[in-house]
C-alpha cells in the first residue's frame, strides 16, 4: 500500500489549522490525537535531567495536565510538530509548566523566544533551574526573587526561600532549587 503524504495532509485535522511558524493552541480533541507526539517532545527536552517530573507518559498529557494549555509549532517541511509549550492559568497569571522540542535548533530557539516574549509580559511567569535559567536571564527576563512575592505566586507550594531568592520546592518525588522568572499578578 503507497503512502500518498498529500492526502495524509489533507484529512489531518492539526495541519489543517497549524500554520507553518506560528505557535496554535490545541483543543481537547487534537490534544488526545497528538498526546504521544507531545510527550515525546516533552521527554526529549527533559530527558538530561531524567525526564519531567510530571510527563511519565502520553496519558499524562491528557490527565491531571489536561486543564493545561498546549501550544504547538512547526517549523520544518514535515507535518509533525516541532516544539510544544505548556502553561496553567493561576491566581498569579499563566505560569508555563513544560516546553518540549524535538531536539532541532530551530525548535530549541522559537520554544525559548516564544517563552522569553511573554515572560516580558505582566502576567507570565516561570519557575526554572538549570540552562533553561541561564537562557532566560541572560535575555532579560526579570526574576522575582522578594520572599513575600515568591510565596504569594507559590501559595499553597512548600517551599523554602534561600538568600539569593532562590528556593527548594518538592515536584513529583523530587526536591528541586527553583528560581521565579517574568511578571506575576502579585
Amino acid at each position: 500500500m503507497d503512502f500518498d503524504l498529500r492526502k495524509y495532509l489533507q484529512n489531518n485535522p492539526l495541519t489543517e489549522d497549524l500554520q507553518k511558524n506560528k505557535w496554535t493552541k490545541l483543543d481537547k480533541a487534537e490534544l488526545n490525537q497528538y498526546k504521544d507526539d507531545i510527550f515525546a517532545l516533552i521527554d526529549k527536552a527533559y530527558e538530561y535531567i531524567g525526564g519531567h517530573p510530571n510527563y511519565n507518559s502520553p496519558e499524562d498529557v491528557t490527565g491531571e495536565e489536561v486543564d493545561a494549555n498546549y501550544e504547538v509549532i512547526n517549523l520544518d517541511q514535515d507535518p509533525e510538530i516541532d516544539a510544544v509549550s505548556v502553561s496553567k492559568k493561576k491566581s498569579a497569571g499563566t505560569k508555563f509548566t513544560a516546553s518540549g522540542h524535538d531536539g532541532t535548533s530551530p525548535a530549541k530557539r522559537s520554544m525559548i523566544k516564544h517563552k522569553i516574549d511573554r515572560l516580558k509580559t505582566p502576567g507570565y511567569y516561570i519557575e526554572v533551574s538549570g540552562r533553561i535559567k541561564d537562557i532566560l536571564l541572560d535575555a532579560g527576563v526579570p526574576i522575582v526573587d522578594n520572599p513575600e512575592t515568591i510565596k504569594k505566586v507559590l501559595a499553597g507550594k512548600e517551599i523554602e526561600i534561600n538568600p539569593d531568592g532562590s528556593y527548594q520546592r518538592k515536584i513529583g518525588a523530587k526536591v528541586f532549587t527553583k528560581i521565579l522568572l517574568g511578571k506575576p499578578l502579585v
